[in-house]
């Protein structure tokens, strides 16, 4: 990508602007789940939000009830 610098008004190529994907793997995410139980307490544990426990279910044709039964 390039923008303009606001100082001298060249064009200037930037690259890596964003934030990095968390890229936390499933495993680690039904380990945190069948551990706390609670997706709050997961995501802290995880250090992400919750809906990215939701979204990394989802993507793997999982659901939350399923996961929490199954670590009893």
């Amino acid at each position: 990508m390039i923008i303009q610098c606001p100082n001298c008004g060249q064009p200037v190529p930037v690259n890596g602007l964003g934030r990095k994907p968390l890229n936390i793997p499933l495993k680690n995410v039904l380990e945190s789940l069948h551990a706390y139980r609670d997706v709050k307490l997961a995501a802290r544990k995880l250090e992400c939000s919750p809906s990215y426990i939701f979204g990394v279910l989802k993507k793997n044709g999982l659901k939350l009830n399923d996961v929490i039964r199954e670590g009893r």
